[in-house]
């Protein structure tokens, strides 16, 4: 089970455990679910309506996208921005998964509160995933900007674009996009531990069985918990990502129509007026893709906390080093 549970056999794990855990689960994600990421960042930012059926942009599905930036910029092209998205996932999950523990340990001993409540759960893993974003945004604002850009790179690698974006921008550049990330981002991530609770509860297996329902169960809650919560709360992403691209308006001019916006009102007043609510959402469909699978994987890896063999033998090697 995520979170601290006083019942557990084995204990509450090590903060190093958890942080452990938490970057194995998003790293192996991360690899997985790229492509779909890629994708969804490109429908997002594409100010022309994404539609197969009246297509004005250059992408209007997900089929007709892969091929275009298959046929245009390779096979690689699916893993743009690769090595910050890998840092992302590893820095979050590190410190949203060691935020939880410790969030969830305090509110069951400082407070009349099960630590294992979905309640619980929803408040802890919003607070979780806000102190991760804080600390991880410079990379989430790098991810975003290796996938946006085509051929030929404005940033060759994540060294150049750093010392790029510090001398042209300044340091505020890689903090852009960060009110919506964290307007979003509590109820996202709460939603995701609240949900994946209420899926748990609702397939435990009977008492008297012995099947606990494993790894599988929680892949299947996990991605459950990602579609939801991701749904709920889409438009914020899009907003982010748009912001995270002001000043980058170079590398987006051969794919359309480009924008600026002064902040995430502007922003989300103006995509509303120009591209009406579906305008919103664009991206929704490989971005529930991605939710289910990165969602699914990272409480599959993390299944009662931390003991899955992957993350258990890299630990073990870790503390004979």
């Amino acid at each position: 089970m995520v979170g601290y549970d006083p019942k557990a056999k084995s204990g509450s794990p090590a903060p190093e455990e958890a942080a452990l855990a938490g970057s194995a689960g998003g790293m192996v994600t991360r690899a997985l679910i790229s492509p779909f990421d890629v994708i969804k960042i490109r429908f997002q930012l594409q100010i022309e309506r994404v539609s197969s059926r009246k297509p004005e942009g250059k992408y209007w599905g997900i089929f007709q996208a892969s091929r275009s930036i298959y046929s245009e910029e390779g096979l690689t092209a699916f893993w743009k921005g690769h090595i910050p998205a890998q840092l992302l996932s590893m820095c979050f999950g590190a410190v949203q998964f060691v935020s939880f523990e410790f969030l969830t340990k305090m509110a069951h001993k400082s407070t009349p509160y099960d630590s294992q409540t979905s309640g619980v759960h929803f408040f802890c893993g919003g607070l979780a995933a806000c102190s991760a974003t804080v600390a991880c945004q410079p990379l989430d604002t790098l991810r975003t900007r290796f996938a946006a850009q085509g051929e030929p790179k404005v940033y060759s690698n994540l060294r150049y674009a750093v010392s790029t974006m510090w001398r042209s921008e300044g340091p505020v550049a890689f903090y852009r996009g960060l009110s919506p990330t964290l307007v979003a981002v509590f109820p996202y991530a709460g939603l995701q531990f609240f949900f994946y609770n209420v899926f748990k509860q609702l397939l435990a297996p009977p008492p008297k069985s012995r099947d606990s329902g494993g790894n599988m169960s929680s892949l299947i809650c996990g991605s459950g918990a990602g579609i939801i919560s991701k749904s709920l709360t889409y438009p914020f992403d899009l907003f982010k990502k748009r912001l995270q691209v002001g000043g980058f308006e170079k590398a987006r001019a051969h794919f359309g129509q480009v924008r600026s916006y002064t902040g995430l009102i502007d922003c989300a007043v103006q995509i509303v007026k120009e591209e009406g609510i579906r305008g919103c959402f664009k991206g929704l469909s490989p971005s529930l893709l991605k939710a289910a699978l990165s969602t699914g994987f990272t409480f599959f890896w993390l299944w009662e906390r931390a003991d899955c063999l992957p993350v258990k033998a890299v630990w073990e090697l870790l503390t004979l080093l």
